[in-house]
């Protein structure tokens, strides 16, 4: 796997998958592998997808100082990627986590954007999140289900602090349009250890000002999706609606039957729907 060294010198790993335009992918967790991705429900035909593995996750080196597991200092990857690159503008991706890095990133840098796409986005840095009513009611249409019962109790138990894996694990049908085997395949996947570091650190000490984030992006031309899954208990489709105006107007989408990984649930309709808007 290619890599670069950011502004601190920490080295950075990222995948290449596919060929055409680039298309810079964040991803979420925070603290998970870029392997979760897989190729975007088949993006990769279309589009040469670099999909960036944070600090001190999958291949990419842990920081010397752990102060810069923050999402506010992981803007400067980001940008040491681009000049990586030779990127003077690009579309950048960013899923759940990854969208408050990549919402950052505009802020600081909207003229060096072309599109961007927030994949059931964490809108923190814009001062939108959904209600606790709201996810619960989301989580709730899945009752019935047989294992419904452990994973709520598990879903419970991350809300109150836990990090246990085998916890996280078991309230993943949650966050699914269907638990098939796909998913069950997925719910994992880029998950580890090492990365609770990372995913401690990316909000820990971060103090967001929502109010300079939106000033901020009102310089930012890029066009904007919000995409979300109809099921998503994590950020429903009117919570998106809700952010839409402190984006310039961004477009919403929503897929319908999908949770918080749409291209895992309906990968056919995923890749449509940005095909059509990253053309």
């Amino acid at each position: 796997m290619p890599s670069f060294a950011s502004c601190d010198g920490t080295e950075l790993s990222y995948r290449i998958l596919g060929d055409g335009p680039p298309l810079v992918c964040l991803p979420g967790g925070p603290g998970r592998a870029v392997e979760y991705f897989g190729d975007l429900g088949g993006l990769s035909g279309t589009r040469r997808l670099i999909l960036l593995d944070p600090r001190g996750v999958g291949r990419s080196a842990d920081p010397v100082d752990p102060a810069t597991f923050g999402v506010d200092r992981l803007v400067a990857d980001v940008a040491a990627l681009q000049d990586h690159l030779k990127l003077d503008r690009m579309d950048l991706l960013a899923h759940s986590a990854g969208s408050v890095l990549a919402t950052l990133y505009a802020a600081a840098h909207p003229e060096r954007l072309s599109k961007l796409v927030l994949i059931t986005p964490g809108l923190y840095a814009v001062g939108v999140e959904g209600s606790e009513e709201q996810f619960r009611s989301a989580v709730a249409r899945l009752a019935g289900e047989p294992w419904y019962p452990g994973a709520l109790a598990a879903l419970e138990k991350l809300m109150t602090g836990s990090t246990s894996i085998e916890v996280f694990r078991l309230s993943r049908p949650l966050y699914y349009g269907r638990w098939d085997e796909t998913a069950q395949a997925h719910a994992t996947m880029g998950v580890a250890e090492r990365h609770q570091a990372a995913r401690r650190g990316y909000f820990a000490g971060v103090v967001l000002d929502p109010d300079t984030v939106v000033a901020a992006l009102a310089e930012l031309t890029a066009p904007v999706l919000l995409y979300v899954g109809e099921f998503d208990p994590t950020v429903p489709p009117a919570v998106a609606a809700e952010a839409a105006p402190l984006f310039n107007g961004a477009a919403v989408v929503v897929q319908p039957g999908a949770g918080h990984f749409p291209w895992v649930d309906d990968p056919a309709a995923f890749r449509t729907a940005m095909e059509a808007f990253l053309a």
